[in-house]
């Protein structure tokens, strides 16, 4: 043993040999050099900072060392990273029970029952998967249901996988039927309602953390998904109340300080939010989280000692990829606002090559669809067949590139007394997503040579189908509504497929929100996004993007005349009343004064223009890129004509 463990000292410690490493301190346990042990774990946490295996034999080594209260702590981490590490489980079990903590003793004895009640072969799949081998834990699974059929615990792995990578209309799928196979399976259902929220579907979020609650209405998981669900649908009061509750029973819970902040924020109480967000920027485990949020309040300036602790932060090798980046973009926000647009720019563009680091973007894809478009959705096309689809004229469109003044679309138009403002609404792209082709790889390479199902399935869609599409869009949507025949949906990515939109909702008024491209460009590649917009973590692609935009702009015009009004950021803040005009009238609307005091309308804003669209109109933010003009070469050239000078 001791020769082994002497060996094994000489082996450098990296990600890649995660195993023998945790071998090696295993063996320095064994022969009780319990410091040497938890060096070497803590130099493995490093690379390695979600290995359960770490953390469980961490644990191993301070319950040999009497310290109770850090076993505990380091079981628990590991069981949350790696839930099938049965000796964690069996540890948790005893400790807790010696402790006389009962409830918990009982959930580990749960598990542990749950994992010898699974096949090995699903155990060992979800063991993979939990240790971050994504590739061979879908083989396993795959194998044990091609074998088994569906049998509801590999579905739920495979769901998992599904999860992990991000596709999670087939997670959503996998977990619908799992829940339907099998009621009782709650694991299953929390994982679904969860998936329902990441889809941002709330109402029926809202049903599956209700069902979980009727049976364990203390359920701290499931009144966290509640209230989740609660925030998403805009039900603030109610969200409020639970995170709050929740917060009172964990007061050192990061995340919920989080929780409360943002929603305090969408909520339009700005000082309240500022004062939790601070707060937050206290504890270790929300810095990063906490700063990014107030570098996104505009109101916000950072002091020089909080700019200080962020610099120390983000240069700590020891620190995470996703705290590393959003500190670089609380840096560049924070730079920016005391002229120091040099550095700035430096932790914009070293933030940006982080996240850009961790994601698959392929800008082609984007210009092969744009091109599918161009050739399916012709003036022809929709011409033979005009009268088709929901005749409702309820909702208002507004689209076009972020950062391009839409929010300020919205606010003015939701300040009319016919119009609901909304949120940027999942539906449109939850609707096309059903024609997804599911033919590719993980890195969006199709398998097979036949071109991808949409757009050109539309042009097989009967009108009865397109009614029933236009129909359900309208249906999925009246939760986020108050009452006023018309309501806004300011997803920006819709413009990608108005053709769609056309075809299921002839009537519904659509307006593109438009913005010069240095400005709109610049302001995507500054600012880091909650979800989505991989295109706007780098000059070119961000450049690539916006002209691929133009160019579908320009065939919708010519493929839809007089559909689409157009709507410049600048003339906005140049002729605010002569604006508001034109989009009322576009909107078939009377003329209310209320839009052009739109900043007085108390509502709801969910995005990073939220404290913008509640001051009058100004022109901050209409030259700011020119700051930063000597290092946007790399743009310019990706615009190429569309870059005016």
């Amino acid at each position: 043993m001791e020769a082994i463990a002497g060996t094994d000292e000489s082996l450098a410690v990296t990600a890649e040999n995660r195993e023998l490493v945790v071998a090696r301190a295993r063996s320095l346990r064994e022969l009780n050099r319990i410091p040497e042990a938890l060096a070497t774990l803590a130099q493995l946490e490093i690379h390695s900072p979600a290995y359960g295996r770490l953390f469980q034999e961490r644990a191993h080594c301070h319950r040999l060392q009497g310290d109770r209260v850090a076993a505990l702590a380091a079981y628990r981490r590991a069981v949350l990273i790696n839930d099938t590490l049965s000796a964690s489980w069996q540890e948790l079990q005893q400790l807790c029970q010696a402790d006389g903590a009962s409830a918990e003793a009982a959930e580990a004895a749960r598990c542990l029952a749950r994992l010898a009640s699974l096949p090995p072969e699903i155990v060992r799949a979800s063991d993979l998967l939990n240790e971050g081998d994504v590739l061979a834990a879908e083989q396993l699974a795959r194998k044990y249901l091609q074998t088994h059929g569906n049998q509801v615990d590999g579905m739920r792995v495979l769901a998992q996988i599904a999860i992990k990578l991000d596709v999670l209309d087939d997670a959503e799928l996998l977990l619908e039927n799992v829940v339907r196979l099998a009621p009782d399976y709650h694991d299953a259902r929390y994982e679904y309602a969860a998936v329902l929220s990441k889809r941002r579907r709330h109402l029926a979020s809202l049903h599956q953390a209700q069902t979980l609650l009727a049976v364990e209405p203390d359920n701290r998981n499931y009144r966290m998904l509640y209230a989740q669900a609660c925030d998403g649908l805009g039900e603030y009061d109610e969200a409020l109340r639970v995170y709050r509750q929740l917060a009172a029973q964990s007061p050192d819970d990061a995340e919920l300080r989080l929780a409360i902040a943002h929603a305090l924020r969408t909520a339009g109480h700005p000082a309240q939010a500022i004062a939790l967000f601070r707060a937050a920027a206290e504890q270790p485990a929300s810095f990063a989280g906490a700063c990014a949020a107030l570098s996104n309040m505009k109101t916000y300036r950072f002091e020089p000692p909080e700019i200080a602790r962020m610099r120390s932060r983000e240069a700590d090798p020891a620190s995470a990829l996703s705290d590393r980046y959003q500190l670089c973009f609380a840096l560049g926000s924070a730079l920016e606002a005391r002229a120091e647009y040099a550095e700035s720019f430096q932790y914009y563009a070293r933030g940006n090559a982080l996240k850009r680091g961790e994601m698959l973007y392929r800008p082609e894809i984007f210009e092969s669809s744009r091109r599918l478009q161009e050739s399916i959705c012709t003036r022809e096309f929709f011409a033979s067949r005009a009268g088709v689809g929901c005749q409702r004229g309820d909702p208002i469109f507004v689209l076009g590139m972020p950062r391009s003044g839409s929010t300020l679309i919205e606010q003015i138009l939701a300040s009319h007394s016919a119009v609901d403002g909304t949120l940027e609404l999942p539906d449109i792209p939850r609707l096309t997503h059903q024609f997804r082709d599911r033919r590719l790889d993980r890195n969006g390479d199709r398998n097979g040579d036949a071109p991808p199902r949409y757009p050109g399935v539309l042009a097989e869609l009967r009108p009865d189908e397109l009614q029933l599409m236009g129909e359900s869009y309208l249906a999925e949507t009246q939760v986020y509504r108050r009452g006023a025949p018309f309501f806004i949906d300011k997803n920006p990515g819709n413009f990608r497929d108005i053709g769609f939109i056309h075809l299921i909702l002839p009537n519904a008024r659509i307006i593109d929100a438009r913005r010069d491209a240095m400005p709109c460009c610049f302001g995507n590649f500054k600012q880091l996004f909650a979800k989505g917009m991989d295109f706007s973590y780098s000059l070119e692609d961000v450049g690539h993007y916006y002209r691929n935009y133009l160019l579908l702009m320009q065939h919708w015009d010519r493929a839809l005349p007089g559909r689409i009004l157009r709507v410049r950021h600048e003339d906005v803040v140049a002729d605010l009343e002569g604006s508001v005009r034109r989009m009322l009238d576009f909107c078939g609307l009377d003329f209310e004064p209320a839009c052009l005091t739109f900043y007085k309308t108390a509502r709801s804003v969910r995005t990073v223009s939220s404290e913008q669209v509640r001051r009058p109109i100004n022109r901050d933010g209409i030259d700011q890129w020119r700051h930063f003009e000597p290092w946007l070469g790399p743009l310019k050239t990706a615009l190429g004509p569309v870059y005016a000078g």
